[in-house]
């Protein structure tokens, strides 16, 4: 097994173990918040994030991903894109206090002006840590990173909690937020031995800031196309509304940005060492994309038919509203499954333009789709927010693939099987519950059912589309690797 080969499968099981540790907290935080507050703390807190996750797409100022994508990159280099990612930093913060008074005033809500001035301190802490975790993520120590993220996000809910029982409402996840950037900037400091100094200019600098100034352009677009729903909701629905769609969002997307976070940064650093070998790139970019669709469509599938004991089980009673949400934005995730993985084909190949028109096609259509339902309110939003992204999956797929190694077959190819056995299985299980999961307890219904499905779909998968072979492919190199 090459060197590389068993980097990005040590890799990708530690992202997946270390995501699925993250996925845990996460929800198990999201089930306690949710019944220390009300969605109303969550609205408040959601009209200023929507706005400052628009500066933090410039915090790293895509000089992060410049790092990982080149082929070498010196230390002379790393060290002045990381004090430029410390002026950023700083500019953002700035930028983020002078945004208080405009937010306050747009929601009509004085108490956004101090939840602003105390996330903008935040921009200042990360950016002091964007190159160091780009050095981890350029090595593949995603064993390190599994464990960084794990700490924080461990901090993140001891703080959270401690201040919601205080009594301090939406403050707690104000306190939240701030603990997981102290906390991996704290880490990735004692992790990586690398340590900045006098910067030094020169024309490598130019590119790679060109670079990182695409992707960052190209996030900033996605952003707003994918947040100027909840904006929208916020100011002519109140925060109220905004909670609910935002937790029951939040909710679904959870195993799919968890897995495409896992997966995504591994393949994105593996992809980008293999620019030059078109046949072995091709063969790990379908397999990563394979895999993650066959991880993430069977959990959204079983997210979509058994939203109500979810929402019950994870956010309580008092958000019996956002059942019909969790359903309706179901397709939106399913979508983002099939299109996001595309994003670390174009840009480890260098074709960051392409991506960057992409996202210029995407926020357009979402927004007026969300137009077109907010007089609705959020239901109206959130069904035209999966309306339009699953009108632009076929497009989205052609345009992506036009002239590259990669064809709309190939991932037709590797979506298929998993598409099919995710709706079987989901199927069978969902007409047989009042034979197998007839317990009154949420937990174990959903238990049984979680199970029953899995059987199911890896049956079907495995040995009725003849996918053993493949996957048993896989267990044998991770077995490989554990050896190695």
């Amino acid at each position: 097994m090459d060197g590389l080969k068993t980097k990005v499968i040590r890799g990708s099981i530690a992202k997946l173990c270390g995501q699925a540790i993250t996925l845990f907290i996460r929800l198990v935080f999201l089930a306690v918040m949710a019944r220390l507050l009300d969605p109303h703390d969550f609205g408040l807190v959601a009209m200023v994030t929507v706005v400052t996750g628009v500066f933090e797409l410039f915090s790293t100022a895509g000089l992060s991903a410049a790092t990982v994508q080149q082929a070498s990159i010196s230390a002379e280099q790393v060290s002045t894109l990381f004090w430029i990612n410390v002026i950023v930093g700083a500019v953002l913060s700035s930028l983020c206090l002078a945004t208080g008074p405009f937010l306050a005033a747009f929601y009509e809500e004085p108490r956004l002006l101090w939840i602003t001035a105390a996330l903008a301190s935040g921009f200042i802490i990360s950016s002091a840590g964007v190159q160091h975790l780009a050095l981890l993520q350029r090595d593949l120590r995603y064993v390190s990173l599994a464990a960084i993220e794990t700490i924080a996000q461990m901090a993140a809910v001891g703080i959270g909690i401690s201040m919601a029982v205080a009594g301090l409402g939406f403050w707690a996840l104000v306190g939240a937020t701030l603990a997981v950037r102290f906390t991996t900037t704290a880490c990735v400091w004692a992790t990586v031995r690398w340590k900045p100094f006098k910067p030094k200019s020169s024309d490598e600098i130019g590119r790679l800031l060109r670079f990182g100034g695409t992707i960052t352009i190209n996030n900033f677009v996605i952003y707003l196309g994918y947040n100027l729903d909840k904006v929208l909701l916020g100011r002519f629905w109140g925060a109220d509304a905004l909670g609910l769609y935002g937790r029951a969002f939040q909710l679904i997307d959870i195993p799919t940005s968890s897995l495409n976070s896992a997966l995504g940064g591994v393949a994105f650093a593996a992809l980008s060492r293999l620019q030059t070998d078109a046949n072995r790139f091709r063969m790990y970019f379908l397999k990563g994309y394979s895999l993650i669709n066959a991880l993430t469509m069977p959990l959204t599938i079983f997210c979509l038919l058994f939203a109500d004991d979810i929402i019950f089980f994870v956010l309580g009673p008092k958000w019996d509203d956002a059942v019909l949400l969790f359903r309706l934005l179901a397709p939106t995730i399913l979508v983002f499954g099939i299109i996001n993985p595309t994003g670390w084909f174009l840009q480890s190949i260098g074709l960051q333009v392409r991506s960057l028109k992409l996202a210029l096609v995407i926020a357009p259509l979402v927004f007026i789709a969300c137009l077109l339902g907010l007089p609705y309110g959020p239901a109206g939003v959130a069904s035209a927010f999966s309306t339009a992204m699953t009108l632009w999956v076929v497009p989205h797929i052609l345009w992506c693939c036009h002239r590259t190694i990669i064809s709309p077959a190939d991932l037709l190819m590797a979506l298929w099987r998993p598409s099919l056995a995710s709706l079987s299985s989901a199927m069978l299980v969902y007409f047989a519950v009042p034979y197998i999961a007839f317990f009154e307890s949420v937990f174990l219904r959903l238990a049984v059912c979680g199970a029953a499905m899995a059987l199911v779909y890896a049956f079907v998968l495995l040995i009725v589309l003849d996918q053993k072979s493949t996957y048993l492919d896989i267990f044998r190199s991770l077995k490989a690797t554990s050896r190695a």
